[in-house]
Parts: structure tokens; C-alpha cells; sequence
């Protein structure tokens, strides 16, 4: 896709995406008081040191996978986050989440990537745990990678008008699906075979 070579749309989605995500996982840390979640392979013991943003900034400068990838691992977050429930994006678990995401996404979608090791040293763990993460995931995903592309085109699409409308997601209200999805449900649904059906229920 032509847009994503813009060379400014890249870093103002990594910086939205961080912003959402910060956001999103904040929420949950004050959910898990009220709602029951499992602890997975995901959760670290403490909350990481670097922040959302700093931890996406890094991926994005080392992992080289092609600016796709980064759309499909916003994809499969949330299949992941609608195929378990019990597994909401927390302060505990968003950094290895996103690393593993990007991964899987750079894998199936790129012709050249990174083996595990690699991956590992980026998002600053094991190997050994990087392939616990990856199983952990796919499996999570129920193995669902392939990625339509009137799919691709829809998040992509909502993506780029929610970064050129508004600002980042800032603590008061965010307006992106993904805030209430990695919380509950998705309000994407893929089996949509019309665009326009996807657009309305994206504006919901």
C-alpha cells in the first residue's frame, strides 16, 4: 500500500498506537480489580521499566520487517484480545504481547525477517522465552494469520483517518475501537464482505 511509504505516516502511527496502548492497559490494571483475568506466559512479574512508547519506537528502529507487519500485529491483537477474554492488555503483559505480535506479523507477511534470537534481543528477553511467547500466541490466535485484504484496508483505513482527526488518545476519552475491544470484544468483524458495512460499524 502507497500510503505507508509516506515516510511521516509510520512514526505518527507508532506514536498512536503507543498512546492507545498506554491508555488501554492503564484501564485494565483498574479492571482487574473488578473483572477476573488469567495470568499467562505474557505477564511479567513487575510492570517493565520502559514505556509503551520507548518499547515500539525500539521495535520499529530494529526489527526491519516491512510497515505492513505493524498493521497486521495491530490485527492479530485483537483477534488475540476477542479470542481470550480473560487475557486483557495490561501493564504486565503489553510489552511482550507487542513484541510477539510483531514477530508473527513480520514472518507471515515478509519474504526476509529475523529468526527468534533476534527478536529476543530487541524486545529484551530469552530466547527461550520468545519461543513460549510465539507458541503461546499462535495458539491464542487459534492460528488465524492470514489477513484479508479488504481487512488489511479496513484497520489500515480507520488507522489513518483517527491519526489525521485527532491527537493521540489522551487520558479523558479515546474514540478508536481498539480501546474498548482489547477490553471486551471486537467491533470489527471480519466476515463483513462489504467495506462500507465495515466503515458504519467502525463509526459505532
Amino acid at each position: 500500500m502507497a500510503e505507508l511509504e509516506n515516510p511521516s505516516l509510520m512514526p505518527n502511527l507508532i506514536t498512536y498506537l503507543s498512546c492507545l496502548l498506554q491508555k488501554v492497559a492503564e484501564s485494565n490494571d483498574v479492571n482487574c480489580r473488578f473483572q477476573p483475568q488469567k495470568v499467562s506466559v505474557f505477564h511479567g512479574l513487575t510492570r517493565p521499566t520502559i514505556s509503551i512508547q520507548s518499547y515500539l519506537d525500539r521495535i520499529y528502529k530494529y526489527a526491519n520487517c516491512s510497515p505492513s507487519c505493524f498493521i497486521v500485529a495491530y490485527i492479530y491483537l485483537d483477534r488475540f484480545a476477542q479470542k481470550q477474554p480473560t487475557l486483557p492488555i495490561n501493564s504486565f503483559n503489553v510489552h511482550r504481547l507487542l513484541i510477539t505480535s510483531v514477530m508473527v506479523a513480520a514472518k507471515f507477511m515478509d519474504d526476509i525477517y529475523y529468526n527468534n534470537a533476534y527478536y529476543a534481543k530487541v524486545g529484551g528477553i530469552s530466547t527461550t522465552e520468545m519461543n513460549y511467547l510465539e507458541v503461546d500466541f499462535l495458539f491464542g490466535l487459534g492460528f488465524h494469520l492470514n489477513v484479508a485484504p479488504n481487512t488489511f484496508h479496513t484497520y489500515f483505513t480507520y488507522l489513518q483517518r483517527e491519526i489525521m482527526l485527532q491527537p493521540p488518545p489522551s487520558n479523558a476519552e479515546s474514540s478508536l475501537s481498539l480501546d474498548r475491544s482489547l477490553k471486551v470484544h471486537l467491533c470489527f468483524n471480519e466476515e463483513e464482505s462489504s467495506h462500507q458495512n465495515q466503515q458504519q460499524q467502525l463509526a459505532v
